[in-house]
């Protein structure tokens, strides 16, 4: 039996486009995202930074890192949810965001949490 690892943060992730914010005719594109975060481990854990790299369809690369997210750095216990919104301008229709979040245990241990990559994209671009 594999034993669970204590310091486990499950990334989840909705996606929208945002059109009235859009301009596609100056290559502006908005997109929402929605990250879900969930304490899947067994140590309470604290959110302290983050960092995006950001590709667009045209291969620029955007890398943002910051403290917290959304101008919180919150702390979970095991089980906890965090839940925010945020959003990116990209310069094409289509584009990818992942990156890590940078965690602190309440044991004083160190971890990042994987954001898996995922797709911006306008409707009917992507099948």
């Amino acid at each position: 039996m594999k034993l669970k690892d204590p310091y486990t943060i499950d990334v989840q992730v909705q996606t929208r486009f945002v059109s009235e914010q859009s301009r596609p005719h100056d290559n502006r594109y908005v997109f929402a995202y929605t990250i879900t975060l969930r304490n899947e481990g067994s140590v309470p854990a604290q959110l302290l930074a983050r960092h995006w790299v950001i590709t667009d369809a045209n291969g620029k690369v955007e890398e943002v890192r910051g403290d917290g997210v959304v101008g919180e750095q919150p702390w979970m216990r095991p089980g906890d949810d965090f839940e925010y919104t945020s959003g990116a301008v990209l310069e094409t229709p289509v584009g990818t965001m992942g990156g890590t979040y940078q965690m602190l245990a309440d044991d004083g241990t160190r971890f990042d949490a994987q954001i898996p990559r995922f797709t911006l994209s306008i409707p009917r671009t992507l099948h």
